[in-house]
């Protein structure tokens, strides 16, 4: 019963960091495109256009900013790709677009932190 708590308490919170990354970046101006993006293989949390740039950006919610840097593992950076080439390819016009991969950390307390070119995009 502890570990369903436990997934429960990770999702919510992971829910609660989404919103608010979703928050900052639209004060920031950015149209958010999609939200919980999924593919069989990859996930990207936000998809967000502002200009000719879009941001392909996973939220990250940890108790302090180093930890959620830490936390976007080289596994993590191939499944974001694996599923920015997915979203690509059913949305072509965006291919001549600057494509970026983003990241907001949240914690608690804490206004989210929007990192520019936080994940290295590898379309080969």
């Amino acid at each position: 019963m502890r570990d369903a708590d436990d997934r429960r308490a990770a999702l919510w919170q992971g829910r609660m960091a989404e919103r608010a990354a979703i928050l900052a970046l639209r004060l920031k101006r950015y149209a958010i495109l999609e939200r919980g993006y999924r593919i069989h293989g990859g996930e990207i949390d936000i998809i967000a256009r502002r200009g000719d740039t879009i941001a392909f950006v996973e939220v990250k919610a940890r108790p302090t900013m180093d930890g959620a840097l830490q936390a976007i593992t080289s596994q993590k950076r191939r499944r974001i790709c694996r599923a920015a080439r997915v979203w690509l390819a059913a949305h072509p016009q965006a291919a001549a677009m600057t494509l970026r991969g983003d990241a907001v950390f949240v914690a608690p307390w804490r206004w989210p932190r929007h990192v520019v070119a936080a994940v290295e995009l590898d379309f080969g």
